[in-house]
């Protein structure tokens, strides 16, 4: 009998345990996300480059993908205030993003300057695991 009561109390402080842990994954939300559309806006005056930003936009026009390798998804972004950036999402480390014109995006990555408006690359994890990655989150999903 003693050895029961043992037993279901490794198991309720198993199933806590779990359930604690599984609290913190809970799915990314776009109120988690910083928007850093003035700092974006600011370093294409400036011509700086290799900044990591986050931001999120409407999809207005979705490009061919870069097909040399590394494989990028092209896309371009317009940012709140009208300002647009090229998204170049490397798909040979990342999954593809189910994008459309009209879609609503956020992201995370590595902006880089072009006359244009500027690119956001690094949308994805480092597979050294050396340095935060990015992300692109459409709906409930993050594609890293």
């Amino acid at each position: 009998m003693r050895k029961t009561t043992w037993s279901a109390g490794v198991a309720v402080w198993l199933a806590l345990l779990i359930l604690g842990c599984n609290m913190d994954r809970r799915a990314p939300t776009r109120a988690d996300v910083r928007d850093d559309r003035d700092r974006i806006v600011e370093a294409f005056r400036n011509r700086e480059s290799g900044l990591m930003v986050e931001a999120h936009g409407e999809v207005t026009r979705v490009l061919s993908d870069d097909t040399r390798p590394p494989r990028h998804q092209r896309f371009i972004v317009e940012l709140v205030g009208g300002h647009t950036v090229l998204i170049a999402h490397n798909i040979d480390l990342a999954p593809r993003v189910p994008v459309d014109r009209g879609a609503s995006v956020a992201f995370r990555g590595e902006y880089e300057w072009n006359e244009r408006g500027g690119v956001i690359h690094w949308t994805h994890h480092d597979p050294d695991g050396r340095r935060a990655g990015g992300w692109i989150e459409v709906g409930d999903s993050r594609y890293r």
